[in-house]
C-alpha cells in the first residue's frame, strides 16, 4: 500500500515505519494517524517479527496537528481523538514488539506515542513533554499512556507543569529504555529490537498480549489469568520444541505453532 505521511520499509524480518511530515514536525494529523493505524494492522497480520517506529527530521512528533482541530465540533473532536485512541491501542494489540526511536522533541500526543510503544530508545538531545499544563487544553488523553509508564508523582509533575524532561530523566523515570548519542541512535534502536524479537514469535505475541491484559489487574486475578495463558502456551509446538532443545542441548527450531 502507498502512503503519503509515513514510510514503511521491510528490513529482513523487521519493519521500519517512519513518520514523514518533517515540515510539520511530524504532527499527528488525522490522515497520518489513519495511515499509521493501517500500517500497524498490516504488520500485525504479517510474519514480521517487530516494528521500529521512527520519524524523519529533527523532531519525533509535536503531537496533534492543531490545524486539524480548529473549528471541529464535539462530534468531530470525538472522532479525531477516537482515532488516536485506536492507534495507541493498536500498538499494544499487535503481537510484534514495537520500539520507538526518538530524536528531538516528543510532546503531547507525540509523548503519548512513545509511552504507548513497548520499548523506546532516545538520543541524548531528545526531550519529552505534556505541555497542556501550561496552556488551556490539558493533556488528558496523553495522560492515559504516560501514567501507565511513570509513577504518580512523576507523571503529575510532567502533566501539571508542562515542562519538558530530558532524555536522561525520561530514562530514569521509566518513559524510555535507554539514552544514546545521536550517532548511536539508529544502531542502538535496531540492536534492542533485534534482541527483543529473538526466539519464538508465537510465544512473544502471547506474552505481549498477556502483559497488557494483566498489568492493571490485582495480583490474584493477574496470577489466575497468567496461569491459564502459560499452561495453554506450554502445549504449543514452539514451547515443546524449546523444552526439548534445552534438554537435548541443541539450538531450537521454532515454527510459529
Amino acid at each position: 500500500m502507498g502512503y503519503t505521511h509515513i514510510l514503511v520499509e521491510p528490513r529482513h524480518e523487521l519493519v521500519s515505519i517512519t513518520l514523514n511530515r518533517p515540515d510539520k514536525r511530524n504532527a499527528l494529523s488525522l490522515e497520518l494517524m489513519t495511515e499509521l493505524l493501517e500500517a500497524l494492522r498490516a504488520v500485525g497480520a504479517s510474519k514480521a517479527r517487530g516494528v521500529l517506529l521512527g520519524a524523519a527530521g529533527p523532531v519525533f512528533s509535536a503531537g496533534h496537528d492543531f490545524a486539524d482541530m480548529v473549528g471541529r465540533d464535539l462530534a468531530g473532536m470525538r472522532a479525531l481523538l477516537g482515532r488516536c485512541n485506536e492507534l495507541m491501542a493498536q500498538i499494544q494489540a499487535i503481537p510484534q514488539p514495537v520500539l520507538a526511536r526518538v530524536q528531538g522533541l516528543a510532546t503531547a500526543a507525540g509523548c503519548q506515542l512513545v509511552a504507548s510503544c513497548d520499548l523506546a530508545v532516545a538520543a541524548a538531545d531528545a526531550c519529552f513533554a505534556t505541555p497542556g499544563g501550561k496552556g488551556g487544553w490539558f493533556c488528558i488523553t496523553p495522560m492515559v499512556a504516560v501514567s501507565r509508564a511513570l509513577g504518580r508523582k512523576r507523571v503529575l509533575e510532567l502533566l501539571f507543569t508542562g515542562d519538558p524532561i530530558d532524555a536522561g530523566t525520561a530514562a530514569e523515570w521509566g518513559l524510555i529504555n535507554r539514552v544514546v548519542s545521536a550517532e548511536e541512535l539508529e544502531g542502538a534502536a535496531w540492536d534492542l529490537l533485534e534482541r527483543a524479537t529473538r526466539g519464538s514469535a508465537l510465544a512473544k505475541g502471547m506474552g505481549k498480549q498477556a502483559f497488557y491484559a494483566s498489568v492493571d489487574m490485582d495480583q490474584a486475578k493477574a496470577y489466575a489469568y497468567a496461569l491459564e495463558v502459560m499452561a495453554s502456551s506450554a502445549l504449543t509446538d514452539d514451547a515443546r520444541e524449546g523444552m526439548s532443545a534445552f534438554l537435548e542441548k541443541r539450538p531450537p527450531v521454532f515454527k510459529g505453532s
